[in-house]
Parts: C-alpha cells; sequence; structure tokens
C-alpha cells in the first residue's frame, strides 16, 4: 500500500500557482467553478476501436452500424494533480470529487481504466469532460472592434 507518493509525481494545483499562461486552457468544476488542472496535465492516448471494442459487455452488430463511425473521448485522462493526493493515498481505486463542492468529477485506478474511445489507458485518472467547463485565456491585445 502506498501511504506517501513523492511530490514529484503530482502536478501543480491551479490554485496554488499565480498566473495561467496565456497557450494553456484551464479545466474548472462545472458546479462550484474550483480550477482543477490545465491542459499540460492531460494525457493523450490513442484513439481505440469504438464500440467493437465493448463488444463483449454490451454493443451488437447492428448498435455498433448505428454508433456512426468514430467515437469520441468522452473523458479526460490527466497526471494525477496536487488536490487528489487524499482520494489516491492506500487505495487501488476510487472516485475523483471536487476538492470544494465534493461533486462527483471521475474516477480513478492505478490499473487502468477503459475510455469511451475503446482505449485502455494506465494509470487512469480521468475526468468527464461533462462535469468540467474549459476556460481559454483571450489575448488583451489582440482584440479588434466588431465591424458592422
Amino acid at each position: 500500500e502506498l501511504q506517501d507518493l513523492p511530490r514529484e509525481v503530482f502536478a501543480a494545483d491551479p490554485t496554488s500557482t499565480c498566473q495561467t499562461p496565456d497557450t494553456e486552457v484551464l479545466y474548472r468544476c462545472r458546479k462550484c467553478r474550483r480550477a482543477l488542472f490545465r491542459s499540460s496535465s492531460i494525457l493523450s492516448h490513442m484513439e481505440g476501436s469504438g464500440p467493437a471494442a465493448f463488444a463483449h459487455k454490451r454493443i451488437t452488430g447492428s448498435a455498433q452500424l448505428r454508433g456512426g463511425g468514430r467515437e469520441m473521448c468522452t473523458s479526460y485522462f490527466t497526471e494525477p494533480v496536487q488536490w487528489m493526493e487524499p482520494a489516491l493515498l492506500g487505495v487501488l481505486e476510487g472516485q475523483l470529487l471536487c476538492p470544494k463542492c465534493t461533486s462527483k468529477l471521475g474516477s480513478f485506478s492505478w490499473r487502468g481504466e477503459q475510455c469511451s474511445c475503446g482505449r485502455w489507458v494506465t494509470p487512469a485518472f480521468q475526468i468527464h469532460k461533462s462535469r468540467v467547463d474549459e476556460v481559454r485565456t483571450l489575448p488583451v491585445g489582440n482584440i479588434q472592434a466588431a465591424k458592422t
């Protein structure tokens, strides 16, 4: 059992650092607006085989045809962020809750989880896209007046 993880494992908590660079997207809890992670913390993965990856569970051949081809990922897989540390210590899997309002954001598993696209991601710190909002910073110097 892990009772203590090295600090280097965790990405910086966006609330503990002063400024987000203009090129980075900040992700906030949709319910309470607390900053959760930055785009630099998102781990990319190759897209899986879509509905075919779940055929053993629930999807039949006719349902696959209605899927519309490419399946998009419905979650972000991130590196662990500092606010996740209390939930991660001593357990292999569990829920990820917002540190401010405790609404469910996603789940984690050190063994890995399957993405909605069918790809297996290990270890998995999965945040559902429907539970967070993207916050993009607009460059102030490049704003132009709209022409009418």
